[in-house]
């Protein structure tokens, strides 16, 4: 029996074309929350540029957040876990961005900065996300803080090129510009065991939804883990059930399929 859920948000919960949470899925959410099924987000992004959830926020329900990939994990004001990325690790990647010239948004406990925008960043966070705009720091100032997320832009074969010079960080990928970088162990899959300790269900009682590469552990973890049929074949590849896109009702008929509602 199914008593937890966990959902990516970008793709996943909101729909890249409308930029909205459809109402099937809002209506899906709210029958399984009302048979007493615990909802828990899961994203890449931090608190403070999740902006698209206010139609479940305001219904109440959203029972958790696992954000920054797993880096910090929280139920209303109590922490359940955070890590942040350790200081030699954050200040390499900032002397590589900035040698490089690759923009870089660097993400506190309750803040975030960006060095070096470019247009790339402003369209996908400013325009594409709807993001409020960061404040643009120098690499010196943003490094200062304990950073828990940092967001490079580069490339897939960039990225190949920086993971043997950072021992102790995650990287997770749910877009061909950037990639989102945490301290090793902070996942999805990690935020749902976090919950699992602190709620007391069993993990096969757990269900998640995605359609990045960052959700590929996650549904690999889950009792059932089920990719968004908008997800890459890599993602398809691992999930126990491939639903159809979030425009096209895939939670709802997701949730259908096994019973869930």
């Amino acid at each position: 029996m199914t008593k937890a859920l966990f959902f990516d948000i970008d793709g996943t919960l909101v729909s890249f074309q409308t930029h909205v949470i459809p109402a099937s899925t809002i209506e899906a959410l709210t029958l399984a929350h009302e048979k007493g099924i615990q909802i828990f987000i899961a994203t890449g992004r931090p608190t403070l540029i999740i902006n698209n959830l206010g139609e479940l926020q305001s219904r109440g329900l959203i029972d958790g957040y696992i954000t920054m990939n797993g880096g910090y994990c929280y139920v209303g004001d109590e922490i359940v876990y955070k890590s942040h990325i350790p200081a030699k690790d954050v200040q390499t990647i900032a002397q590589l961005c900035q040698a490089n010239n690759y923009p870089c948004i660097f993400v506190g406990e309750h803040d975030a900065s960006v060095c070096q925008p470019n247009d790339l960043l402003r369209y996908i966070f400013y325009e594409h996300l709807g993001v409020k705009e960061f404040p643009e720091e120098t690499f010196e100032k943003a490094i200062q803080r304990d950073v828990y997320q940092i967001t490079p832009f580069f490339n897939p074969e960039e990225e190949k090129e920086v993971l043997p010079l950072v021992h102790h960080c995650e990287f997770g990928r749910w877009h061909p510009a950037f990639v989102d970088i945490t301290a090793i162990g902070n996942t999805k899959q990690n935020g749902i065991d976090e919950f699992i300790k602190r709620f007391g269900f069993k993990l096969e009682e757990t269900m998640a939804f995605g359609d990045g590469g960052n959700d590929i552990g996650m549904l690999r973890h889950a009792g059932i883990g089920i990719a968004m049929g908008n997800a890459k074949d890599d993602v398809k590849a691992v999930a126990d059930y491939v639903t159809d896109s979030v425009d096209e009702d895939g939670i709802f008929k997701a949730l259908k399929h096994f019973n869930v509602i």
